[in-house]
């Protein structure tokens, strides 16, 4: 099967764009140029639109197997889609937790049945699965949650910590909260005795410091141990300036789009729904990070999608589903809620609007969210519009703005923080393999994405 895409401006490998075509061939890049014909492709007009690779998203939470009430591997796919995602790294946080070879496959074969894009999985630290974590095949990493976790995931001790890191070359991704500071700081807010907790207390708990002790941490062990070290959504100023002192080229960090765009001003515009781990920090945070970004401290994006129901973040759901509303439901007891959000259908656009309001580049935006997961992945035939490369693409509209709808959302949780949000760079088509996953609106749901192949 050919498909020609005619017409849009190209984003090429080095950072420039060509008014041009792009041909497809069995799910391959095979030519690109200011004018291709080809009497035997299907034609995609593009014209108006740009071209870019297809968002790799190296963090998200999709809930199956175990917690499919919140999301699955097909509604989240859906919403990758419908976000420009050609590409996902999950994470091992499901029931039962990924910590094996079995488990892991049993992923694979969930993911090859229901995904419309292309899927890895992370196989998770229990501080017991130590010849596992280095052994099991194919993955993209290991995760270490080193704080805001219960159970068998937490790894907080030193002990464990050393070994995990002294022991096989494979790529370590931590979660860098420190949990003895914030065992310590729940009970100076007295937290846990309270019915219905001021929801702003949970950056306070979960303060700059507790990240920053783990991020310190993780590095030192990486650097005593030469250790391929990833910090996930790094959050902090302070995080920020240490690494621009301490960090190796063995070392990569990432940042979520809520923590570029967000602060703790928006507990009040969303309440709970603002809960994440880590939590959303100050205007000065936020300032830190782009320059993070800017300035290559910080590698690349991360949505951290972490869906929960409007019920379980303590709101009433809607009774018309259809109802295009920007407001939230009606907010019901504030309790205690569970930490995350939901975010790939909105991440690409988010931060195109961000360049489109001069914070970045467009080519930034895609380096950011395509070519450099791809290279610190080592993930094959990813993140460039490139002769050769699998044909994993997205036409967005630049010129364009429309809200985010709660109604038009493909995510089970069907929520989004940032509902009401006018964005561009919306995606109009969504290319997985040179298949059409997304267009006008709608997935098309026989479309499958394929496992994801990691360079050893």
């Amino acid at each position: 099967m050919s498909l020609l895409i005619r017409g849009s401006q190209i984003l090429l490998p080095d950072g420039e764009f060509l008014l041009g075509d792009v041909l497809i061939e069995n799910g391959k890049i095979t030519q690109i140029s200011n004018k291709i014909i080809n009497d035997q492709a299907e034609v995609i007009d593009a014209k108006g639109l740009t071209l870019l690779p297809g968002v790799i998203d190296p963090q998200v939470h999709f809930r199956e197997p175990g917690l499919e009430h919140k999301e699955d591997l097909f509604t989240a796919s859906c919403a990758c889609a419908r976000g420009g995602v050609t590409s996902f790294l999950e994470m091992p946080n499901t029931k039962p937790l990924t910590t094996d070879q079995i488990a892991l496959d049993d992923k694979l074969q969930r993911a090859s049945q229901k995904s419309l894009v292309n899927y890895g999985f992370f196989i998770g630290a229990n501080g017991k699965n130590f010849a596992e974590l280095n052994f099991v095949h194919p993955t993209c990493g290991i995760k270490v949650f080193m704080g805001s976790m219960k159970g068998d995931l937490l790894i907080n001790q030193s002990e464990v910590l050393e070994q995990i890191f002294a022991n096989g070359d494979r790529l370590i991704a931590v979660h860098a909260e420190d949990q003895e500071r914030i065992s310590a700081r729940r009970k100076l807010f007295q937290v846990d005795q309270l019915k219905n907790p001021d929801i702003s207390l949970h950056s306070q708990i979960q303060d700059n410091e507790v990240a920053l002790l783990a991020t310190q941490k993780a590095v030192q062990l990486s650097r005593k141990y030469n250790r391929r070290l990833h910090i996930l959504h790094l959050s902090t100023a302070e995080e920020v300036a240490y690494l621009r002192q301490y960090k190796t080229p063995l070392i990569t960090a990432e940042v979520t789009p809520q923590h570029l765009v967000m602060s703790t001003n928006d507990y009040d515009r969303i309440g709970t729904l603002a809960q994440m781990n880590p939590p959303l920090r100050s205007l000065a945070d936020n300032r830190a990070l782009w320059q993070g970004l800017r300035d290559g401290i910080l590698d690349f994006i991360a949505t951290d999608h972490a869906p929960h129901t409007l019920l379980e973040k303590g709101f009433a759901p809607l009774i018309d589903v259809k109802a295009e509303t920007n407001a939230p439901s009606a907010f019901l007891e504030p309790a205690h809620v569970p930490s995350g959000m939901p975010g790939v259908e909105t991440s690409l656009a988010i931060m195109l609007t961000q360049a489109m309001q001069g914070k970045c580049t467009v080519a930034q935006v895609s380096k950011w969210m395509s070519t450099n997961v791809a290279e610190a992945y080592k993930i094959s035939n990813k993140g460039k519009i490139a002769i050769g490369y699998d044909a994993d693409l997205v036409l967005v509209d630049l010129q364009t703005y429309k809200p985010v709808l709660r109604a038009e959302l493909l995510t089970k949780s069907g929520w989004s923080p940032f509902e009401g949000w006018n964005l561009t760079g919306w995606a109009q088509y969504t290319f997985v393999h040179g298949a059409i996953a997304f267009a006008n609106g709608k997935v098309n749901p026989e479309v499958r994405g394929q496992k994801l192949t990691f360079i050893a």
